[in-house]
């Protein structure tokens, strides 16, 4: 049983499915992502008294399982896919299916009960789906780009413009969009006023670190630089003393304002500019 006999299901999702697990009860299931399905899910967690689901990110899947759970009034937690495996590979565990992948959902969240969770926040879920389809368009913008740089006169460089435009068109709304959500929540706009007091933030940058980053102002500089992947890890055995390289974190909110932060420092810090 889970920590304060809380019992824990592991959920693998999938486009068209999820499997599940309640590891300490040696429960398993598979449900179709159909609404009968939410149904009869949320009708066997509870027959079976499940107080907390855990699944991992899965490219915006596990968002409307995540609902259905928490409407139903059971806790949910979002988990890095990627911690999951790294603690089945160490837990000696190679092979890799659906379900084995629910079941070991289930063990690490039993493992890690004490790890903390970031609360449910639909008004943050909204702003960060729209922050991060701007930069999706964004990056279809530069890899188009790219190849009208060498892309021959006549119908394919008009059809590139033509699809240019449309982006930036596209772009322009996901941006109003964007600043009407962050004027519209209070908690929003304070923080956003903040960071853009930092020389070298303006709108984007702010949008970008108040959707990926609601930590901030509740966590120290260097916990906050290990959830946004800049913190030096060491590297060190005995006498050795190896190089310090970032590695996890957030990539999207890291990428996002990797750009505004050279233009920060090498506008307003002496010594950075010169480096």
């Amino acid at each position: 049983m889970a920590q304060n006999d809380i019992v824990v299901v592991g959920i693998d999702v999938a486009k068209d499915k999820v499997d599940v697990c309640i590891r300490s009860l040696g429960k398993r299931q598979t449900f179709p992502c159909v609404t009968q399905g939410h149904r009869k899910l949320v009708a066997w967690l509870r027959k079976h008294q499940v107080g907390k689901a855990v699944m991992e990110a899965s490219g915006g899947y596990e968002r409307v399982w995540a609902k259905v759970l928490r409407e139903a009034g059971i806790e949910v937690r979002i988990v890095d896919p990627k911690r999951v495996r790294s603690f089945a590979l160490s837990a000696g565990r190679l092979a890799k299916n659906d379900a084995i992948d629910a079941e070991m959902i289930a063990w690490f969240a039993e493992t890690f009960s004490d790890a903390p969770s970031q609360t449910y926040d639909a008004a943050r879920e909204e702003l960060q789906v729209l922050v991060k389809a701007r930069l999706d368009l964004i990056d279809s913008r530069m890899r188009l780009v790219g190849q009208s740089e060498h892309a021959t006169p006549g119908l394919a460089r008009k059809t590139h413009a033509r699809i240019l435009k449309s982006l930036a068109n596209e772009i322009a709304k996901l941006e109003a969009a964007i600043c009407a959500k962050i004027r519209s929540t209070p908690d929003f706009a304070e923080r956003a006023e903040i960071i853009e007091s930092v020389p070298g933030f303006a709108e984007t940058s702010a949008a970008n670190l108040v959707a990926g980053m609601p930590e901030l102002g509740q966590v120290s500089n260097q916990i906050a630089a290990a959830l946004i992947g800049v913190a030096p890890y060491d590297d060190d055995s005995g006498k050795r003393r190896g190089e310090r390289h970032i590695k996890g974190g957030r990539r999207w909110v890291r990428n996002a304002i990797y750009m505004p932060c050279v233009g920060a420092a090498t506008l307003n810090n002496p010594v950075l500019k010169a480096y």
